[in-house]
């Protein structure tokens, strides 16, 4: 497939959408550069590092020797025919990519994992056992009056997310939209990025992020009219969240907002239920809604596409033949730290912040060029970045929208989908 051009000329892309975060902004500006590319509108450092990284093609390897492609996918075959219990893991790709891994892990007798989905199971088991009601990014931008951050750095995350979401001038239903306020539940979270007219208070509430929980079951308590004793709740002056309170009672349109890998402390999934029993309970007498980001390397893609495919979201075993679902038994972590997997496969297209598990077992290295691995492995095969290299398909964070991405460069660089094809195919 060729490279798209836009009228600008060639190598010269507009409304681009990035892969490098959940967001997927899809108002990229991208043009040529004397080493590659160039983001000229609407970057971020995110999207700098990943369009601007210069392209480079090394050859397929095994054991640390250059081979050809046909070899090295022989030998990846090999490894996963030989192998007791293989793991596929990282999953760092788009729909296709995560497609293709699911045939492999099916036809190959292995567990499926991606690399960040401990973060998606404090999610995955609120959703299951009590259901939720979130918002998606569009009508956050577009009706939200009070948003609520909850223990999450979103800046980090997504650092453009502010600018698109919180801090918009114009909303769909107005060009003079009302100030927005915008609370920080939580210690040290990065405010630097809320600038701009749309912005009326700014509240911080210094909690620490084990004890948010106790902040939102206090509010339930007393939005229905319970007894909550003390001068403080969760070690902060009670007339800070009473406050709190009034604000999310008298909001037009209020929203929660929190990243799983963000909530890093045990037992997080009990203040992602607290979040959304609070939002059920004060959605009866105001609109409000939750929004769940983070998605970052593929990760809602990948919950997506193992849910269409299986029935189940990730954490999938295909070792008895069909798919199986334990999120506890089939951490990909865990069944290497136990010796119970004896060869893992690593897929990572997007960025180097996907590390592999620490282990000793055969290891088949599916990255994009500057992506190294820990340890040399057994099978290395380059390959390239969906939006970057070929086209693709990604979900966005909300689970709403699938986004298609564009070839923005040549490269002889696979996809991941059809290296993945090619090596189930040689099973």
């Amino acid at each position: 497939m060729e490279s798209e051009k836009s009228r600008n000329g060639a190598n010269h892309f507009e409304n681009v959408a990035c892969p490098f975060c959940g967001i997927l902004c899809d108002d990229l500006e991208i043009g040529p550069s004397n080493d590659g590319l160039k983001v000229l509108k609407n970057g971020c450092v995110k999207s700098v590092a990943g369009f601007e990284r210069p392209l480079s093609e090394p050859k397929p390897q095994i054991d640390g020797k250059d081979v050809s492609l046909d070899e090295a996918i022989a030998a990846a075959a090999r490894l996963i025919k030989n192998s007791r219990l293989p793991i596929f893991g990282g999953l760092g790709t788009d729909v296709d990519g995560i497609r293709a891994a699911i045939a492999l892990a099916e036809k190959g007798g292995g567990i499926l994992d991606h690399a960040l989905s401990e973060g998606q199971y404090r999610n995955f088991k609120v959703l299951q056992s009590s259901g939720w009601v979130l918002t998606t990014l569009t009508e956050a931008r577009n009706r939200a009056d009070l948003f609520i951050i909850a223990g999450s750095d979103l800046h980090k995350l997504h650092p453009r997310f502010f600018e698109r979401v919180v801090c918009n001038e114009a909303s769909m239903f107005s060009d003079n939209p009302p100030k927005r306020t915008v609370v920080f539940l939580g210690e040290a979270l990065d405010q630097s990025a809320l600038k701009g007219n749309r912005i009326g208070e700014v509240v911080t509430i210094p909690v620490k992020g084990d004890r948010i929980a106790e902040i939102l079951d206090a509010m339930r308590a007393m939005n229905k009219g319970a007894t909550v004793s003390g001068d403080t709740i969760a070690g902060l002056p009670r007339a800070d969240i009473e406050d709190l309170l009034a604000r999310c009672k008298a909001a037009s349109y209020g929203v929660i907002l929190w990243a799983p890998p963000s909530l890093t402390f045990p037992n997080a999934d009990l203040t992602v239920q607290a979040i959304s029993e609070f939002v059920k309970e004060i959605n009866l007498t105001s609109r409000f809604a939750g929004l769940s980001l983070g998605g970052n390397d593929g990760a809602t893609s990948a919950g997506a596409v193992c849910s269409w495919q299986s029935g189940f979201p990730l954490r999938v075993s295909f070792a008895t033949g069909e798919a199986d679902y334990d999120p506890v038994r089939y951490s990909a972590d865990r069944l290497l730290a136990a010796k119970e997997a004896d060869m893992l496969l690593w897929l990572s297209s997007f960025s180097p912040d996907l590390k592999e598990p620490e282990t000793d077992v055969p290891t088949i290295f599916l990255a994009a060029p500057g992506i190294k691995p820990s340890r040399q492995p057994k099978v290395y095969i380059p390959v390239g970045t969906p939006g970057l290299d070929h086209s693709g398909t990604m979900v966005r964070v909300d689970n709403v929208v699938s986004l298609p991405l564009k070839k923005l460069r040549q490269s002889t660089l696979p996809r991941a989908a059809d290296v993945l094809e090619k090596i189930e195919a040689a099973l």
